[in-house]
């Protein structure tokens, strides 16, 4: 099976509808990749998502293993390990309705080895499994910019690259199933640190009654600037979170970066002192805010 495979006329299975899955969904079907979806969770936005694309170009599934019926590749994008099990080999699970050749396409952010395992048990029925993780919040789901990263073969790889280039503005492959998922955690310590450093920056700024959106201004274009800063001091400053990713799943997703750097022998100071303080703000309810709500762990002015 070639990259051409997936083109439209061909169905493609999408499981996943959240905060990323969803404008993911919208942006394959804007190619004109007929889709067949399931949510394990409805959401409000999935509604309008159905009523837009029509019932001719995108059904709505009640299982995941309705949704693989005569599609030649499924697209995962759900919150954990454990749902990334379900939806494979759960009740109604996709892994035993997938027909042979057919590719699974998971952007979820999981652990290294559930990965290996489920491209494991997918090879004995004959499917293709690629761990792909994306980076770029909702922002870029919307967007079709996220980032995406790879592990597998390089012929899977190619098969999904137009589901791939649909979804991302930049794909990079990194080796072997697996691969993806540890690029991602390297990611998500990147981005503890960074959310953690401007929730401190802006908490300083404030006590000292600084005119913060100018600082922030001034200081976003220089060697102090990040994604972060320029994307979420905005919603420091009103101490309002709007959802660009959930904190509980970014603490999620430090447990498994902590994970790799045990075993690998290492400790990470910084890490662990962002996934306490995100634990701490779980607590308190405040586990579905975007993750820019570390500024919540520091004291008002």
């Amino acid at each position: 099976m070639t990259g051409s495979d997936l083109q439209a006329p061909s169905r493609l299975a999408f499981v996943g509808l959240g905060a990323l899955g969803l404008p993911m969904a919208a942006n394959l079907h804007r190619a004109g990749f007929p889709l067949q979806v399931h949510t394990r969770s409805r959401t409000a936005e999935m509604d309008p998502f159905l009523h837009q694309t029509g019932s001719a170009t995108t059904q709505a599934c009640p299982s995941p293993a309705d949704a693989v019926q005569g599609c030649q590749a499924l697209v995962l994008c759900v919150s954990d390990d454990a749902a990334v099990e379900d939806v494979l080999w759960g009740d109604n699970g996709a892994g035993r309705a997938l027909m042979e050749g057919s590719l699974v396409i998971d952007c979820s952010t999981i652990s290294p080895a559930t990965s290996q395992r489920m491209a494991e048990r997918l090879a004995e029925r004959g499917v293709g499994y690629l761990d792909t993780p994306v980076t770029g919040g909702t922002e870029g789901a919307k967007a079709g910019t996220l980032t995406v990263l790879c592990g597998g073969s390089d012929a899977d790889l190619n098969r999904a690259m137009p589901v791939l280039e649909t979804i991302g503005g930049s794909i990079h492959h990194f080796g072997p199933v697996g691969s993806g998922q540890q690029v991602k955690a390297v990611n998500q310590v990147l981005v503890a640190g960074s959310y953690a450093a401007v929730a401190e920056a802006i908490a300083l700024g404030q006590h000292l009654q600084l005119p913060m959106q100018q600082v922030v201004d001034a200081l976003q274009h220089g060697a102090a600037g990040s994604w972060a800063l320029e994307h979420r001091s905005g919603a420091m400053l009103s101490d309002h979170y709007p959802l660009g990713f959930k904190l509980s799943l970014h603490h999620k997703d430090l447990s498994i970066a902590l994970e790799a750097a045990k075993n690998a022998g290492l400790e990470l100071p910084i890490t662990r002192a962002v996934h306490a303080q995100e634990q701490n703000l779980m607590d308190a309810g405040l586990g579905d805010a975007d993750v820019s709500a570390l500024r919540r762990h520091l004291p008002d002015a």
